[in-house]
């Protein structure tokens, strides 16, 4: 990932958070006020009305760059929100405060709903392990929890990486939250809208089957076939590409968290990592497993590539599709009428 940096935290001339706030890339109402943060760096400004703390603040100051459209997806602002109550969830059978515990488990699944997408303000350039992503959930939460349990924002009451982060690193969440994204967007919108474009194909089959026309190579004229048989080539099309996908899921649904920085689990609970899988399969209801091999978890992204080539396969399909349906309709052949009179009146006077 580009990595580009413009300023240096705390280095002269740097823009004040108002002036963050006015900028263009991500426009939002204007501040009130402003609280102070702290973090190794030392003290920082950050808005009153923002849950966000002061690693998150420097990443829009270092990272000024991007617009609203390169603000990180929000499938993965809503894993973290899965991943941290998870990990909450664990950490409690491991000694994390019941107390602590719940709330951040109650601020974790308000990020899950979407509730407090405009908390997180980073653009997608940042560094290759996503800890900015990282710590922009975990000072969100943190600040959400203990405000649940009657505390300031800022105070630290409850830490973001005492508590929040609490066996997990910025190396083993990210990878872990793509995961959660890419499958869950696969099994909730990608696969069943391919199964609604192959019911349709396939009830179009049918429907044209006795519609007999001449069969195209080329474009030239052919053998006779029907339009359902056409039409049934396609649907088959689309059948094997949600099989194609669909063989892609087993490396999606393995989990790199619990190899924290480096896929040794250093700094973890031994079962750690079989507990949180379990912990994400249950809150998702996919089946989603500990990583067979962390450092492979942690050092690759096989599994993206393997999706994205099935995607790519579906894609050319899908083409292939709309380029002979937009053949099928020209005057020339005209097996496929696709606008009612007056629409197609309509488009001609726009023409003219």
């Amino acid at each position: 990932m580009a990595m580009v940096l413009r300023r240096l935290a705390g280095a002269s001339g740097s823009p004040s958070a108002a002036a963050l706030l006015l900028r263009p890339a991500l426009t939002r109402p204007i501040s009130t006020g402003f609280r102070e943060e702290r973090d190794t760096f030392g003290p920082i400004r950050v808005p009153n009305d923002k849950l966000w703390g002061a690693q998150t603040q420097r990443s829009l100051q270092n990272f000024d760059i991007g617009g609203e459209r390169e603000r990180m997806p929000v499938p993965i602002i809503r894993a973290f929100g899965v991943l941290k109550k998870c990990a909450a969830k664990v950490n409690m059978e491991y000694g994390l405060d019941p107390t602590i515990g719940k709330a951040i488990m109650q601020a974790a699944e308000e990020v899950a709903e979407g509730k407090l997408d405009d908390h997180f303000p980073l653009v997608i350039w940042q560094t290759g392990s996503g800890t900015q992503s990282n710590m922009n959930a975990n000072e969100v939460i943190a600040n959400r929890a203990a405000e649940i349990l009657g505390h300031k924002r800022g105070d630290k009451f409850v830490h973001p990486n005492d508590h929040v982060n609490r066996s997990q690193s910025s190396n083993d969440t990210f990878p872990t939250v793509m995961h959660i994204a890419a499958a869950v967007e696969i099994n909730s919108r990608f696969i069943p809208s391919l199964e609604q474009l192959h019911k349709s194909l396939h009830s179009k089959s049918d429907e044209f089957k006795d519609i007999i026309k001449i069969g195209r190579t080329h474009t030239q004229d052919a053998t006779p076939l029907t339009l359902g048989q056409e039409f049934s080539g396609y649907a088959t099309q689309v059948k094997y590409g949600i099989d194609r996908i669909a063989c892609t899921l087993p490396r999606m649904y393995q989990l790199a968290q619990g190899g924290t920085a480096v896929g040794t689990g250093l700094n973890t609970k031994k079962g750690f990592d079989v507990k949180i899988a379990a912990a994400v399969a249950e809150e998702t209801e996919l089946p989603f497993v500990t990583a067979e091999n962390k450092f492979e978890a942690l050092a690759a992204h096989d599994a993206f590539v393997e999706s994205s080539g099935a995607v790519n396969t579906i894609s050319a399909s899908l083409m292939k599709i709309a380029n002979d349906i937009r053949l099928l309709g020209r005057s020339l052949h005209f097996y496929i009428t696709f606008f009612d009179n007056q629409y197609f009146r309509n488009i001609l006077r726009s023409c003219t």
